[in-house]
């Protein structure tokens, strides 16, 4: 009789046909769709920042190392507005969208379960759940009969449009942390005869402080990057640097624009470098 060969642990737990991996890195082919996936998202990325660098004007053909687009870059009076106008309306919508999450996150965790809870999260997730070029037409169509009602113009609607879409955005993150927050600290409070306020301020609040953080730096990046509802809502004088770069784009791209882009990416990797830090530094 020949001897039964024993498969390690690791190995059982492998994937096998018909049944489901517990180790998701064992399943065949997992390795090269990884790489696929990640070479497919960050090989462009790599490519444009290389050729922000290039002294020639052509982004194909490299000649030499030259930071002289990113001094055009910074010097071009029309990116600087345009860059100023998308920080001035992200951060409104940060602010606004932040605080209306915050209060939706509360209203819809820290309760009892209640007919119509599904609903509620639908409607809040709503810009989520549909394209968002149906979002924007419809913000377009309210917007125009409010003008039209009230004669009123101006980039405040630009603004409100982004602070809506955001919400959901910042949304996920905080009430994320909600749910993982006992109740046992905020009870005690209430035993200690805590007024409801004073109760929020000094423990739900720094508890939630990660997620509030987290929120609204997503809600910052969310509307700094977004074209689609600022194309159709935005009125004369509001050009914001994504729609700045796209109106250059179809002129020709230039390294000049690889220099805004590659900012644009260093900011967001700015912001998730602080936003680690600074969960960790709450978190303790």
């Amino acid at each position: 009789m020949t001897e039964a060969k024993t498969v390690p642990l690791e190995k059982k737990s492998a994937w096998r046909p018909g049944g489901w991996a517990r180790d998701l890195k064992a399943m065949p082919g997992f390795k090269t769709i990884a790489w696929i996936c990640i070479v497919t998202l960050y090989l462009p990325i790599i490519v444009l920042i290389w050729f922000s660098f290039n002294e020639n004007r052509s982004v194909v053909l490299w000649t030499g190392f030259s930071f002289d687009w990113y001094a055009k870059a910074l010097e071009n009076d029309g990116i600087r507005n345009a860059a100023w106008v998308s920080v001035k309306i992200a951060l409104f919508a940060t602010v606004i969208s932040t605080i209306a999450a915050t209060m939706a996150a509360l209203a819809t965790t820290r309760t009892r379960p209640f007919a119509g809870q599904g609903l509620v999260y639908g409607i809040i997730n709503q810009p989520l759940m549909i394209p968002e070029i149906v979002t924007a037409i419809a913000t377009l169509s309210l917007f125009a009969l409010v003008k039209k009602l009230t004669g009123l113009t101006g980039i405040g609607y630009l603004m409100l449009a982004h602070a809506a879409f955001c919400i959901p955005f910042a949304y996920m993150p905080i009430r994320a942390r909600l749910q993982t927050m006992t109740l046992t600290l905020e009870q005690a409070a209430s035993d200690l005869y805590a007024p409801p306020l004073k109760v929020f301020t000094l423990i739900t609040l720094p508890l939630l402080g990660p997620g509030i953080v987290a929120g609204a730096m997503l809600a910052f990046v969310v509307s700094l990057d977004d074209v689609i509802i600022t194309l159709m809502v935005a009125g004369p004088g509001e050009t914001t640097l994504p729609i700045y770069i796209l109106g250059a784009i179809r002129r020709g791209i230039t390294p000049e624009i690889n220099a805004v882009s590659t900012i644009l990416v260093a900011v967001s990797i700015l912001l998730v470098v602080l936003l680690f830090f600074v969960q960790r530094r709450m978190q303790r």
